[in-house]
């Protein structure tokens, strides 16, 4: 099939790239719109005891590469970023395919994608005083669905989004001598498109086996409200049911800890309560340039109901919740 550019020349949204599909079928040709684009590709790993993740992004003035690593016992945590001044030192493709690199001597990461398998490599020299080397091998298995949707602020403002939950995992952490091993899921966040310069999203996201199925939740909300579309959806075993009923987030701001509530506004298709177990804050503050993001890593609990009418029970399975304010 041929893929469906999300830019007409010039640089402003195709009418026909309005919508969502099962499977990545854009391309995103971004042009012109100087300091308004941004392009990442974020993956996080999880699996009942450990989480480790891994960033590319290029937000047009600055390039981001950033890796973390959280021990969900011992509440051991790592964080190392390194930014490159107008995206030096990074390469993201147009497609969800393809390979990603961010190449600095204080951190390395490394992205491919050939349709059925990525390897997700990062490293670095000193990632919190000792040396870090992980490896991963993310499988996408035959049929599987994700949701990948163009949110259209306007013809100037619009982003792609693909987001693929459970796809299995395998891999290593080596953080000095110590070796952890990953047996678990991954999730991709691929994002490229032309932002407004202040922005507000919530987002949450899960994988884990329920019941002896595999459930996958992507769940967003403030950076879609009033376009008619939005990120929304569940998979189970593989496929997708599109939630288009947009979401409540309800959360104490003064107190992210706090366990979240998030349901669908207008049916019962999705209630889940949150409980955090931990408090990720990354925030930057430079003039023009200003972020702040809490991201809460927890359990979810509650139900979900497939496009068959099928009422999926939810009991403690690991994942986040965030809320990210910026103007960038």
């Amino acid at each position: 099939m041929e893929p469906v550019l999300l830019c007409i020349p010039g640089g402003r949204l195709n009418p026909g790239a309005v919508g969502w599909s099962r499977r990545p079928l854009h391309r995103c040709n971004l042009t012109g719109h100087w300091l308004r684009k941004k392009r990442w590709n974020y993956w996080a790993i999880t699996t009942e005891t450990h989480l480790f993740s891994l960033t590319v992004s290029d937000l047009d003035y600055a390039g981001l590469g950033f890796a973390y690593f959280l021990d969900f016992e011992t509440r051991e945590f790592t964080e190392q970023t390194v930014l490159h001044p107008f995206g030096r030192g990074l390469t993201l493709p147009e497609d969800v395919e393809g390979e990603v690199r961010f190449d600095d001597r204080r951190l390395r990461l490394y992205m491919r994608d050939d349709g059925t398998t990525i390897r997700l490599i990062a490293e670095s020299p000193d990632f919190g005083g000792v040396p870090l080397k992980a490896d991963f091998t993310v499988t996408r298995p035959p049929g599987q669905e994700s949701v990948n949707v163009v949110i259209p602020w306007s013809r100037n403002r619009f982003q792609f989004t693909s987001k693929q939950e459970a796809l299995p995992a395998r891999g290593e952490v080596r953080l000095g001598e110590r070796r952890i091993a990953f047996d678990g899921f991954a999730c991709l966040d691929f994002g490229r498109g032309v932002w407004p310069y202040r922005a507000f999203w919530n987002w949450a996201a899960a994988s884990g086996v329920q019941g002896g199925r595999t459930i996958g939740l992507n769940l967003g909300g403030g950076w879609t409200d009033g376009t008619g579309m939005n990120e929304n959806g569940i998979v189970v075993d593989g496929r997708v049911t599109k939630i288009h009923d947009d979401l409540r987030f309800d959360y104490d701001p003064s107190n992210f800890m706090r366990p979240w509530r998030i349901r669908t506004r207008e049916t019962d298709q999705v209630d889940l309560l949150f409980e955090p177990f931990f408090e990720r804050v990354a925030r930057t503050d430079a003039l023009v340039v200003r972020s702040e993001v809490h991201q809460m890593i927890g359990r979810f609990t509650g139900t979900v109901v497939t496009e068959a009418g099928e009422r999926i029970a939810i009991e403690r399975m690991v994942g986040w919740a965030e809320e990210h304010r910026a103007r960038w």
